[in-house]
């Protein structure tokens, strides 16, 4: 027989929801990246960001707080790396809306930076995750850089049928939190 402890109300503990489980993407892609390295499918890196230090505030020696600094040059995307041959780089951004990704939280030097990417045969997107709806989406760069150029006529936003429609649902998992290349596969390596 086997006795259990009692347990009390107050040494009980909560339940966590996993309705927003991953949704910081930024730590989810990096995650995935890291499997992708450890596993040796791809490297994949995010970009480290060119800043110029100004003022150090030196409390003590060993705790040395920069104060002031300044982006050197503006970045162009947030990775960027080489998968079975090919050049990949892409943005990540997160929109709380649930109707549209605002195309002002795309710069004009990104989409230019994209237009290069493909123009030289790279392969180029954005990952847009819906926070509000817990839905993940890559949008291929031709998608992004058209809405761009509609935007700068008028057109404000990408909506989230549009994503629904051209874009592609990355599903969220375990080790491979949020495995974009296996829609890379689909789109650019099936057949070969």
């Amino acid at each position: 027989m086997i006795n259990y402890p009692i347990i009390r109300k107050s040494m009980q503990t909560k339940t966590v929801s996993t309705s927003n489980r991953g949704m910081d993407l930024e730590a989810a892609i990096n995650e995935t990246n890291e499997y992708y390295i450890n596993n040796d499918i791809a490297y994949i890196y995010k970009k480290p960001i060119p800043i110029q230090v100004v003022k150090v505030d030196y409390e003590r020696r060993s705790a040395a707080r920069i104060s002031e600094a300044y982006y050197k040059v503006p970045s162009t995307t947030d990775y960027n790396g080489i998968y079975q041959g090919k050049y990949i780089d892409f943005e990540a951004k997160e929109t709380k809306t649930k109707t549209a990704f605002p195309m002002k939280n795309i710069h004009e030097h990104q989409v230019k930076h994209l237009e290069n990417i493909i123009r030289h045969g790279g392969i180029g997107f954005v990952i847009v995750a819906f926070t509000a709806l817990n839905k993940i989406f890559l949008l291929e760069a031709h998608y992004v850089i058209d809405y761009y150029q509609r935007s700068e006529s008028g057109r404000k936003s990408i909506t989230y049928q549009e994503f629904a429609t051209y874009g592609y649902e990355i599903k969220e998992s375990y080790a491979k939190r949020i495995d974009y290349l296996k829609i890379i596969d689909q789109l650019y390596f099936q057949g070969k």
